[in-house]
């Protein structure tokens, strides 16, 4: 199965915000080549929220290029197999955790929003991720700084879709 069926599949099966769930659809069924950075219109992401849920915690990464407090996330490539394994291979290598694991029962939420040209948008399936006991995390060439925050303080440092996106992760734990 290829990524594209693999969205596809994770989309239809996506309990929840039935109108963006469909212009996911909707988009993919316009693009086939709407999985990949070089789909002008706008391409599929995936990102990942890392938990420590035994210390109410979450880490975000201080995005380079935005300059904002974000989940881990980007681009899907060629070697994922599926959306879960993009966003947990982008959750390891932009946190530097070893042995993260996926929060059953697929993605938590999904956020699209508007990017810098050439491209017009990113249609972000979000995941949750857990972080091991003990994990050290790493920072990347991609982040500025990657911080664990209280529950409480994500609401002080983050935008709403990051906000949207714990809600949503720790009604899933």
């Amino acid at each position: 199965m290829s990524l594209y069926d693999d969205a596809v599949l994770v989309l239809k099966g996506y309990e929840g915000q039935a109108e963006l769930r469909q212009a996911y659809l909707d988009h993919l069924a316009a693009h086939p080549d709407g999985m990949w950075k070089a789909c002008g219109d706008g391409h599929i992401t995936a990102s990942a929220l890392v938990i420590d849920p035994e210390r109410g915690r979450v880490l975000l990464t201080l995005h380079r290029k935005l300059r904002m407090w974000l989940q881990m996330g980007g681009h899907c490539e060629p070697g994922d197999a599926t959306l879960r394994d993009a966003a947990l291979r982008e959750a390891t290598e932009e946190s530097g955790i070893a042995g993260l694991s996926l929060v059953p029962g697929g993605p938590v939420r999904l956020d699209r929003h508007p990017i810098p040209p050439p491209c017009h948008w990113h249609f972000d399936v979000q995941y949750a991720v857990l972080a091991p006991p003990g994990a050290v995390q790493e920072i990347s060439d991609e982040s500025l700084d990657l911080r664990w925050f209280g529950y409480d303080e994500v609401a002080g440092v983050a935008d709403e879709s990051v906000v949207r996106l714990l809600e949503a992760a720790r009604a899933r734990l």
